[in-house]
């Protein structure tokens, strides 16, 4: 048996009795092993490398996204609208707008002060009404009944433009002045020197008292409108007063009531501005339509 036969054979026999092997053998198992442990070990790191970088990217994509939308959201918001704001802010008393003197030419026989019309909104209406008998005795009596109304339009985006929607109402009164039931001989004419624009309306009307001469005159000065409803009869006998007379009363009387106005802003005026929704709204009704001026005469 030669000496590598006996080797082997040496060898089987002490694995067969659980000798542990000879320390060469050994060794290179162990380097074997270590070696699988650290391929092994070497895979985890790879994967969180990958991980951190696949993370990295996504991060980054949606900081990108969210900068993208914020960028997105912020241009498609408009700007807030805006209106030209309106010229006047406020009104004078209706009982402060005429003189003692006007009075006395118009209702001579009027008391010290008018009668205040009612209103939710005093910085946006207002009236105020005055009436006069001169009374002859056997003669009969002179009868006159003069309102003075004002209604004010706020700016508001929207309705629009507070002068605008002044001129829609100073329309509208002009219309219903020349529709009142009854009327005869109705006449209206413009009116130059008072406010922005002006127009009178002129007509006779039958009661049972008498005949009246009504006039109703309407101006429009910036964002307000003022109408004044004046008229005159002769009653129990007395003379029909003179319409033209009356007609040139009335038109002083409407200077100075837009005097009055103007005087009340004297220290206002503005440009343009973005604007809150109207206090107005519940003044677009009508202040003191002339049809219900003559049914109160």
């Amino acid at each position: 048996m030669s000496e590598g036969t006996m080797q082997r054979a040496a060898q089987s026999d002490q694995r067969d009795l659980g000798v542990p092997p000879t320390p060469s053998r050994q060794w290179g198992r162990t380097k074997r092993t270590y070696r699988v442990l650290l391929g092994a070990a070497a895979v985890p790191l790879m994967l969180v490398a990958t991980a951190c970088s696949s993370d990295s990217g996504s991060s980054s994509d949606d900081n990108a996204a969210g900068a993208g939308k914020s960028s997105e959201s912020s241009a498609s918001v408009s700007p807030s609208p805006t209106v030209q704001a309106a010229a006047y802010k406020s009104l004078p008393d209706a009982c402060d707008t005429l003189s003692k003197g006007t009075l006395g030419d118009l209702v001579p026989k009027a008391s010290k002060s008018g009668k205040q019309g009612k209103s939710d909104d005093v910085a946006t209406r207002g009236s105020c009404s005055w009436s006069s008998l001169d009374n002859n005795g056997v003669k009969g009596s002179q009868f006159r009944w003069l309102n003075v109304s004002l209604l004010r339009f706020d700016s508001d985006v929207t309705r629009g433009e507070g002068d605008k929607l002044a001129q829609e109402y100073y329309d509208k009164q002009v219309q219903d002045a020349q529709s009142v039931d009854g009327a005869k001989n109705a006449k209206t004419e413009p009116v130059t020197g008072t406010g922005d624009q002006a127009t009178l309306v002129r007509y006779d009307l039958k009661k049972k008292e008498g005949s009246f001469k009504q006039q109703t005159l309407v101006t429009r000065v910036e964002n307000v409108v003022v109408t004044l409803d004046y008229n005159g009869a002769g009653l129990a006998g007395e003379k029909t007063p003179s319409a033209d007379s009356l007609a040139k009363l009335v038109k002083s009387a409407a200077k100075e009531a837009v005097a009055s106005v103007t005087k009340a802003n004297a220290s206002g005026g503005s440009t343009g501005t973005t604007a809150s929704p109207s206090p107005s709204k519940s003044a677009s009704k009508s202040a003191s339509p002339s049809k219900s001026a003559s049914s109160k005469s």
